[in-house]
Parts: C-alpha cells; structure tokens; sequence
C-alpha cells in the first residue's frame, strides 16, 4: 500500500525550527562564554585580594618587630588569623627565610616546612602562584618581609581553589536564569514573527514559493502587453520588460521605487496613472509610441495601489493612417477619372462639331496643366515613396480647390535616404503635415478659421488661390522637409499645445496627426518647428538626421 506523500513543512514553520534552534545555542553559547569569563574574573579577583593582603601584612612595622623577637609566633599567630578572617581568605602564614612556619590557620601545623616556592621571595619579588598545600589547592602569594635592605621573613596569604568555584556557581544560579528567561523571550518573540509570516505567505513551503516567482517572472516577460502595477503612494512596485519600454524607460535603470512624476511622462499620460478612478482604452502618446492604456484601483491589503495595462498602438495607428491616405488616393482617382470623363467628352464634342483645332488645343491645355507637376515632383524627388505621397496629395488638394506645389529649392536623389529611416515614419510625417495645411488652406481661402485674427484672414484671402508649398531636402547630412499653406495661420498662443494630442482648429478632442509628427521626428532623432510662413499661414518644419552621406556628397566625393 503506497503511504500519502507527507507536505514540507511551511516556510514560517521552517524559519521557526531554525529560529529557535539559533537562539537556544546563541543563549547557550552566551551562558558558557559568561561561566568562562567569570571563573577567570574570580581567579583575577581573588589573585587581587591575596596579594593586597600579603603586602599589607608584609609591611606591617607590628610584623617586622614580632619577626625580631624570640617568639615570632606568639605576636603573630594572634595577628595573622584576624586578618584572614577580616578579609575571608582561606590563610595568612608568615616564615622565616628557611620556609618554617610562625602562623597557619592550623595551630599543629606552626614550625613546620611551607610547601610552594619561595625562591623569587627571597630574592625580593613578590609572585603569584596556584599550588597545593595542606588545604589543598590554592591560590597564594608570596611576599618578602623587609628590614630596611635585609629580607627578614615571608609572608604567604591564600584563598582555595574551592572557594573560588563556589563563588562562581553562586553566580551561575542568577546566569541560567537569565539564559532561560532570553530564551524563553526569544522563543515568544520568533513565533510571533513566524505567525504573521505564515499570513503573508498563505502557509507556502519554500519549494513552493520558488516556483510560484519562477511562474511570476516568466509571466512577466512573456506577456507582450506592459504592465505596471503602482503601490498606495503611486510609486513603482512592478514593471515588466514590456512596460519598460513602451513607457521608454531604460533597460539597465532602477524602475521600482521611483513615482510616476520621476518618469517624466507626457502631463495626460501621468494623469492617467495617476487617476484614481478607472481608466478604460484611452489612448496616449509617449515620446516614440501610442498606447492604450486601463487602469484599475486595487481594494483591500494594506495599501491602496493600481493597476495598469498597457498596449502598444503604434503599428496599428500607422496602418489605419496608412489606410486613410489609401481611400484618399483612391477618392482622388474616382474624381480624375469623372473629371477627365468629362474633358474627353469636351475633345469628343469639339471635334463633332468640326472645331478640330481647338479640340487640340483643349486637349494639350490640360495635359500640360496634369502634367507639369509630374514632370517637377519625378524630376526633384527620386524616392519613389515621397514621390507618389506628393502626387496622391496633389490631387486631393486639388479637388479641394487648394494648389499643392513644390518649391524649387526642392532636391531628393535616389539612395539619400537611409534605410534606417522608416519609410512609413516618412509617410506619416509628410502625409500628416500636407493634409494639415490643406485643411488650414482651404479654410482661408473661405471665410476662414475661429481662431485666426481679422489681420491674418485679410492676408490670406489677398494672397489669391489657396495654396499649400512642400519643400523637401536631402543635403548636409539631414532631410528637410517643410510645408507652408496659405491659410490663417495658428496665433502664438496655440504654438505650445499644436502638437499636443487632442488639438485642432475643428475643436479639442480631435487632433492626432501633429503629435504622431512629432513623435515620428523625435524616433529618428530629429527635430519639429512651427513658425509664419511668408504667405501669412502656418510652417512646419521637420529635420531628420540620415546618418550618412546623400547620393550628392558621395557624386561629388567621386568627381573630386
């Protein structure tokens, strides 16, 4: 029969065990090393007393003159047994140089030989020794009696070796008392400790916690979403490799800790996080990313904390702007096809009506006008993306009435452009700027905007046809690009928040197009500026590294 698989002992348990056992040989330790200790302090205390009763009485004038009589012993035996009983020492035995005894607490013992050494003594040193005698071991000293220069007697006083220890275990009663009440105390205090541990740790073995982090961290690191988890003071208790960096913290840096503020976040992002009620797909920008965020409070525990997700929107942002300019295109074509429908019926008829020369002339009239700007977008712009963005938006602007044309500073060979800059990062930039000052244009060439200033509608509408100016770059190790438009331009009040999320001329809430510039710019490592363009509306201006040589450095490189 199989016996059931007995559980490890709990975490708590185990640290109790081990706490316990720990105190009791630190208390145990203690109690030998003080029992140690304290014979030695009672052998030093006791070597002490001796000695200062030797030389009190080896330097007793009372002693010298007894030694000098016929009868040392008669004077000195009265003598030396009180001072042995006014200090509590075990005797006091005062010889002649010969080592014969004049006292001894033991009167039968008087007259004969002293049993130690006396051979420092006689030569005028006083020395401590442990030494049996007749009261068995002990610890004596022995000390010359002077007579000016002349060593006239010896004097020995001594306290057993007995007395001694007993001493000490008087003093170990009081010590093993307090060993036990230590280690009772630390016995108490450890459960106490390891009680409110097995809560926190839900009375989990250590086998168990282990593979519970082991799960936890590779949950982290295999979630693709970001998450962050913030405790009661909204500072950081846990991040993961994806929260790192859709939030762009760096890698190698301590997160945890550190508040939200220390982030240095976009102002609508950290309010977020901050929020203390629940926040469900909102979407916000990072200096290189769209994301998604929720957040949920947490209840309960002993501090108040939240949880936030995130998800990056980046991609699916740039494909639905993508998506955008492709029905854009495509509305364009629609309209082209219905326009040059009716040019051809206009050729068709003209020539029904025998107006052959004019039908000709109708004719190479509009493809000169469709062509011209062909002809100068293929000539300055060779890369083909940029090429067919500027073609797409011309026609656009043109069914909206605004003239989309390219300043002839103009200049993009093919190859100038790294392939480190992303094409669609091109896209969105350049699409998002053109179809910005299109709207602006158009607007101006109305009755133009709430927010422009009776001055600025007066130049605009003064300026003719609405009209939207690209320029776009390729030299001295950076892409230029720069729209201008016609239209009433942004007051300066407005410079700040234009490439914030949310903002535009139709009203707060629907503008993302310039904070996706921005943040495209700033993913290169380049640069946007707003300022007036000459003819009265908004310019922008984006400069992005290339990281390299242009295709005109590296002609001109191969001519010199």
């Amino acid at each position: 029969m199989r016996l059931p698989r007995t559980r490890p002992r709990s975490l708590a348990g185990q640290l109790f065990a081990m706490q316990v056992v720990l105190i009791a040989a630190v208390v145990a330790g203690c109690a030998v090393f003080a029992y140690v200790s304290g014979s030695a302090q009672a052998e030093r205390t006791a070597a002490r007393q001796v000695r200062a009763a030797a030389l009190a009485v080896a330097d007793s004038p009372s002693v010298r003159e007894a030694i000098l009589t016929p009868d040392p012993s008669a004077a000195l035996q009265p003598y030396a047994e009180r001072v042995r009983r006014d200090t509590g020492i075990a005797f006091v035995t005062i010889m002649d140089t010969e080592r014969v005894r004049w006292t001894h607490p033991d009167a039968s013992l008087i007259g004969e030989t002293f049993l130690g050494h006396t051979e420092e003594a006689l030569a005028g040193a006083t020395f401590t020794e442990t030494y049996t005698g007749t009261l068995g071991p002990s610890i004596r000293v022995v000390t010359p009696v002077r007579d000016g220069e002349e060593i006239i007697g010896l004097v020995s006083a001594g306290i057993t070796v007995d007395l001694v220890s007993s001493q000490v275990r008087e003093q170990l009663g009081a010590l093993a008392l307090a060993a036990g009440g230590a280690l009772a105390l630390g016995g108490i205090g450890t459960y106490v400790i390891n009680a409110r541990l097995r809560r926190h740790t839900h009375g989990m073995n250590a086998a168990e916690l282990s593979r519970l982090h082991d799960y936890h961290q590779a949950t982290l690191h295999a979630v693709r979403e970001g998450l962050l988890m913030l405790d009661g003071q909204r500072r950081i208790a846990l991040i993961n490799d994806a929260g790192r960096e859709l939030l762009g913290i760096d890698p190698e840096a301590q997160a945890l800790g550190r508040t939200v503020d220390e982030l240095a976040l976009p102002a609508p992002l950290t309010g977020a996080l901050l929020a203390s009620e629940a926040r469900v797909d909102e979407l916000h920008l990072t200096a290189e990313r769209v994301v998604v965020v929720n957040t949920r409070p947490v209840v309960g525990g002993e501090r108040r904390g939240t949880v936030v997700t995130l998800r990056d929107h980046t991609e699916l942002q740039a494909l639905t702007g993508e998506l955008d300019s492709e029905r854009g295109f495509t509305q364009a074509l629609r309209s082209q096809a219905h326009e040059a429908a009716n040019r051809l019926h206009t050729v068709v008829s003209l020539i029904e009506l025998g107006r052959v020369e004019e039908a000709v002339e109708f004719a190479t009239a509009e493809l000169e006008l469709a062509q011209v700007l062909t002809d100068r977008v293929v000539g300055a712009v060779e890369e083909p993306v940029l090429a067919a963005l500027l073609l797409g938006k011309a026609a656009q602007a043109h069914e909206r009435g605004v003239e989309l044309e390219l300043a002839q500073d103009s200049l993009i060979d093919d190859g100038a452009l790294p392939d480190t800059l992303a094409q669609r990062d091109l896209v969105t930039i350049l699409g998002n700027l053109i179809d910005n000052a299109v709207d602006a244009a158009s607007e101006g060439d109305g009755s133009g905007s709430a927010g422009a200033v009776p001055a600025q509608r007066t130049a605009a509408q003064g300026a003719g046809r609405a009209r939207v100016t690209v320029t776009a770059l390729a030299g001295e190790g950076e892409l230029l690009l720069r729209v201008s438009d016609t239209g009433p331009g942004i007051g300066p009040e407005e410079a700040d928040e234009v490439f914030r999320r949310g903002w535009s001329t139709h009203g707060a809430g629907r503008g993302l197009g310039l904070a996706l510039v921005r943040q495209a710019a700033h993913r290169n490592g380049g640069s946007v500026e707003l300022d007036r363009a000459p003819e009265g509306g908004a310019r922008f201006t984006v400069r992005l590294p290339l990281g390299g040589r242009t295709a005109a450095a590296r002609a001109k490189e191969v001519t010199a």
